[in-house]
């Protein structure tokens, strides 16, 4: 998982009102194609997309298997897509503060060059209750999952950020890769996996498939029922509509898949408490990105089927940040970094760091020319490093030493 923990996306009860559109929701490569090649960009470990909407666009869009149908995050999206006719839902029982709203669109025309959609809708959230153009640092308009994925092959090559797509009937190049077995449940995929935890003991577990989760692994009912690993840390693992997820953050020493055993693998526990949710098809957890990246990965929802195939990060070790800050990206551009959370205990807050305090410049580099991606690969680079910060705080500048600690 990295720095600022993935946001989490328990999106069920809007999903659900967009099944009373017509259920024919999919893209289609154009006709006079095999496959089709489409760049993607990796930031703060989401796929991010770039997609038209009634003409309009490019829109950047996270690729996400962990949601059912689609949903546009930036309520700004009804006007930039002219929508002229939606009307507005309600979704109870997800927080706190009563009911949310969100539009639901008729079908509308998407396009990705050499694809095309049929009858695919979409809700757009009243609110961006996510601020996900904040935590990545560039504009972020929503969600798409199951509509992408349920009748294409797709090939995702983290090696190039390359995904080749076409018909599940014109699908080449899986012999060198290792098949996995996966369900289609509720228009997510599934798969079983053995799990090792570091006192030896094996369990199978049911995982979803959520390309869309930045964390590599995902245990969510481990404390009830077996207890956490010895080591572990305290962390906040993101926020949902109904607020913050709290819990813990430790390792796992095997996960298998296939004839692979990914090792030493960090894993969130979100607490008891986080985890009173209701979910259509029982699970145990999910598989995130942050193992998924270690291959190179073809999706074949039509056949129930997972590849998978080491890149040349596979034996690269996991690691958690070692500075205990979470941050957001600010500012008309969104090239300020600006600290939402520091971590009791941790190396930032013993030097000081508070919540809205401004990083200036990291090692006198101003963050503006940094991506948030530097800055997320710099911060869990190597314990004991030491690192220069500039800091506005109480409208005034500082300069102080970081020094960077493995907590897990």
């Amino acid at each position: 998982m990295h720095i600022f923990k993935r946001k989490a996306f328990w999106l069920t009860a809007i999903f659900c009102c967009l099944y009373l559109f017509s259920s024919a929701q999919y893209f289609a490569v154009d006709s006079n194609r095999k496959n089709v090649s489409i760049p993607f960009r990796i930031v703060r470990n989401m796929v991010v997309i770039k997609m038209q909407i009634n003409n309009k666009g490019p829109f950047n869009f996270v690729l996400d298997t962990g949601v059912g149908l689609m949903i546009m995050t930036d309520p700004t999206m009804v006007d930039s897509i002219n929508l002229t006719q939606k009307r507005v839902i309600k979704i109870t029982g997800l927080g706190e503060d009563g009911d949310y709203e969100a539009y639901v669109t008729p079908p509308l025309k998407l396009e990705i060059p050499g694809l095309y959609s049929l009858g695919i809708s979409s809700a757009i959230l009243k609110k961006d209750y996510f601020n996900l153009s904040s935590y990545v640092g560039m504009p972020i308009h929503g969600l798409i999952g199951w509509d992408f994925f349920n009748s294409l092959a797709v090939k995702i090559n983290f090696s190039d950020s390359t995904m080749t797509v076409c018909r599940p009937n014109d699908l080449t190049g899986t012999k060198k890769s290792q098949k996995i077995p996966i369900t289609i449940e509720d228009k997510k995929p599934y798969l079983e996996t053995m799990i090792v935890f570091p006192d030896g003991r094996r369990a199978k577990n049911k995982l979803v498939i959520d390309l869309g989760a930045g964390h590599p692994l995902s245990l969510e009912n481990l404390q009830k029922t077996n207890g956490l690993p010895k080591a572990y840390i305290r962390a906040s693992l993101g926020v949902a509509l109904n607020g913050p997820i709290s819990g813990f953050i430790s390792r796992v020493s095997v996960i298998e898949l296939g004839k692979y055993k990914v090792k030493n693998v960090i894993t969130s526990f979100p607490d008891i408490a986080s985890e009173v949710r209701s979910y259509t098809v029982a699970r145990d957890g999910n598989l995130g990105i942050g193992i998924l990246k270690k291959f190179n990965v073809i999706f074949d929802y039509s056949n129930n089927a997972l590849y998978l195939k080491p890149n040349q990060t596979f034996s690269d070790p996991f690691e958690h940040d070692m500075s205990g800050i979470e941050y957001y990206s600010a500012g008309e551009n969104l090239d300020h970094l600006v600290v939402s959370r520091v971590e009791p205990n941790s190396p930032a807050d013993e030097i000081g760091l508070q919540r809205n305090d401004e990083i200036v410049s990291i090692n006198f580099k101003p963050v503006s020319k940094m991506s948030v991606e530097e800055v997320d690969n710099l911060l869990k680079s190597r314990t004991d490093r030491s690192i220069l910060l500039e800091i506005y705080h109480d409208k005034r500048y500082d300069r102080v030493i970081l020094t960077l600690r493995r907590r897990i």
